[in-house]
């Protein structure tokens, strides 16, 4: 198991939302984090939706989400989640998105992107030197954007060791699990899987 978690014991999960966001992208690694804290009675994840402000955020498909924090107001993070879905497209260009995304990621202790997610961390150079995946439609448009990245393909997820980058959409959730494995340990994950009736493929 790796000591990630705050002085509290408890792991601090965000999750960036954004328009356009794909939906199990961010809803399937929040079910994860939260069902894996709640196991043994005692809490032992906070899992946060985060977004610029306030308001509602439209996914796709229209799902609506109220996030918890902005993000000017959240709390430390130990782990930060950022998903995929067509408005990364328009938010790699969110001057004061990827500010907060740099700010961010140089103080959490692990960062993850799930499907096209990859491509804001990618931007701050974070993959750069590295293995990393991505949407399987996507997998080509992420090694001519980013030449220094080692792209890889038919894997759900790569662990990078800080940075963990998975497939898309559903394999959100198996990386997920990998990163509950990491934290909290084999038997945590197993048990979260089967809570979640999940069927966790594992790289």
């Amino acid at each position: 198991m790796e000591n990630i978690l705050s002085e509290s014991g408890i792991l601090t999960v965000g999750i960036l939302v954004f328009d356009e966001v794909e939906v199990l992208d961010f809803c399937g690694p929040f079910e994860v984090f939260s069902v894996a804290g709640m196991l043994e009675g005692e809490p032992k994840t906070r899992v946060y939706n985060i977004a610029q402000t306030d308001r509602l955020v439209k996914a796709r498909g229209g799902f609506l989400v109220q996030p918890h924090y902005t993000f000017e107001n959240h709390p430390l993070l130990d782990l930060l989640v950022v998903p995929g879905g067509w408005g990364t497209r328009r938010e790699i260009d969110n001057p004061v998105l990827m500010e907060w995304l740099a700010k961010v990621t140089a103080q959490t202790k692990l960062n993850s992107s799930v499907c096209t997610g990859s491509f804001l961390l990618g931007k701050l150079g974070l993959y750069d030197g590295l293995k990393v995946t991505t949407h399987w439609a996507s997998l080509d448009r992420m090694a001519e954007t980013f030449p220094k990245v080692a792209v890889q393909r038919d894997v759900r997820w790569v662990d990078e060791g800080k940075i963990v980058s998975s497939a898309g959409i559903s394999a959100g959730i198996d990386m997920s699990l990998h990163l509950v494995e990491r934290i909290f340990g084999r038997d945590t994950a197993l048990a979260t899987a089967r809570q979640m009736e999940y069927n966790w493929v594992e790289n």
